[in-house]
């Protein structure tokens, strides 16, 4: 018995060195593959992406926000997630918005008008954003009756 638990041990740190190998192979070659995609960048969109990467919502802000909304404390992690989701959401934003400038023909920074006409195509597309509607007599789940003859 001895034996089987000795040989168990020993496949435990390969496992862990295939893993950590795979993870190292994989990071390789995502930093690659945004070299590759960074190449091919006009300098535009290559400062339109350093200062994307720069940038980052004040996670101690977030967790604030989260707080007030939903009336209990937030972990740290739980407003770091939360404040990256945020953040792609801005960038989506910023980006429709950046095209209803250029489809008016219109330059410079964007405007509270093209923020909103943004938002607006958003919801569009996506559906209802922000908190949820109340149900208002509306059941979440319906109920069922089974007959069990």
């Amino acid at each position: 018995m001895e034996d089987e638990g000795e040989g168990d041990d020993e496949l435990f740190p390969a496992m862990a060195d295939d893993d950590y190998s795979a993870q190292q192979s994989w990071n390789s070659q995502s930093k690659d593959n945004l070299k590759v995609l960074m190449d091919h960048f006009s300098s535009e969109q290559y400062d339109r992406f350093e200062a994307y990467r720069r940038h980052a919502l004040p996670k101690q802000g977030v967790r604030k926000v989260i707080q007030q909304t939903v009336g209990t404390q937030v972990s740290q992690p739980v407003a770091q997630i939360v404040a990256g989701f945020a953040k792609v959401f801005v960038g989506e934003i910023v980006e429709k918005a950046r095209a209803v400038q250029a489809r008016r023909g219109e330059t410079g920074p964007l405007s509270p008008d093209h923020l909103r006409e943004a938002y607006r195509m958003y919801q569009e597309e996506t559906g209802r954003v922000g908190a949820a509607r109340p149900l208002r007599g509306k059941k979440a789940f319906r109920s069922m009756t089974l007959d069990w003859r």
